[in-house]
C-alpha cells in the first residue's frame, strides 16, 4: 500500500530554448540571435547609398561650377581689357550693353566661387557651410536667375558688337567684345547645366 501512494517525480520538458539563459520574450531571443540587429541594418544601408548618390551628383555639380567660374572670369577680364582698342580707340564702358555683360559675369564669377567653396566643404565633411532646409531651393532659384541674366547679357552684347561692325567694319574692339560674348555663352551653358543638377538633387533627395 505504501508503494501505491508514492508520488513519482514530475518530468519538465523545456519548450523555450532560450529559457535557461534567462530570456523571457521574443524580443530577447531576437537580440541574442541577431535577428533584430539585421533589421536595424537596413535603414543604415539605405542611408549610406543615398549619401553616396548625393556625393556623386555634388561632384558633377562642382564640375559645372568650376566651368562657370573660369569662363565668367575670362569673359569679364577680356571685356575689361577692351579699352582704347582699334583705330577709333573705342572702349567697352561707352556702351551699356557691354557694361551689363561685364556686371553679370562678375556676379556669376563671385557666385560660382562661393558655391565651389560650399561644395568642397560638403564633399570633405558631409555638411554645407550654411545648413538650412531652404538652401537647396535658394540655390536652384539663383542658378535659374543667373542663367537667364547671362543669356540676356550675352545676346545684348553680341547685338551691340554686330551693330558696331556693321557701321564701322571689322576692328580689334568688336573682335575682343565678340570673344567675351563667346566665353559668356559657355558660362551660360555651364549655369544652365548646374541649375538642372541642383534641381535634380532637390527632386531626388529632398
Amino acid at each position: 500500500m505504501a508503494h501505491r501512494f508514492q508520488v513519482e517525480p514530475a518530468v519538465v520538458t523545456k519548450v523555450d530554448p532560450g529559457a535557461e539563459d534567462g530570456f523571457v520574450g521574443v524580443k530577447d531571443v531576437e537580440l541574442a540571435t541577431g535577428t533584430a540587429g539585421n533589421r536595424r541594418l537596413r535603414p543604415d544601408i539605405s542611408g549610406l547609398l543615398r549619401s553616396k548618390k548625393i556625393a556623386t551628383w555634388s561632384k558633377l555639380l562642382l564640375g559645372f561650377r568650376i566651368t562657370a567660374f573660369v569662363f565668367c572670369l575670362v569673359s569679364f577680364s577680356v571685356l575689361a581689357a577692351d579699352k582704347k582698342q582699334g583705330w577709333a580707340l573705342d572702349s567697352f564702358y561707352f556702351y551699356k550693353e557691354f557694361r551689363y555683360s561685364l556686371s553679370v559675369n562678375v556676379i556669376g564669377f563671385a557666385y560660382s566661387g562661393l558655391q565651389m567653396c560650399d561644395l568642397v566643404v560638403y564633399l570633405n565633411s558631409g555638411k554645407h557651410i550654411v545648413e538650412h532646409q531652404l538652401r537647396g531651393y535658394l540655390t536652384f532659384a539663383v542658378d535659374q536667375i543667373l542663367t537667364y541674366l547671362l543669356m540676356s547679357a550675352s545676346s545684348s552684347a553680341a547685338t551691340r558688337a554686330y551693330d558696331w561692325e556693321s557701321n564701322w567694319g571689322e576692328d580689334k574692339f568688336p573682335y575682343m567684345a565678340n570673344a567675351s560674348v563667346a566665353l559668356s555663352l559657355v558660362a551660360f551653358v555651364a549655369f544652365a547645366l548646374a541649375s538642372l543638377v541642383s534641381g535634380s538633387i532637390i527632386v531626388r533627395f529632398r
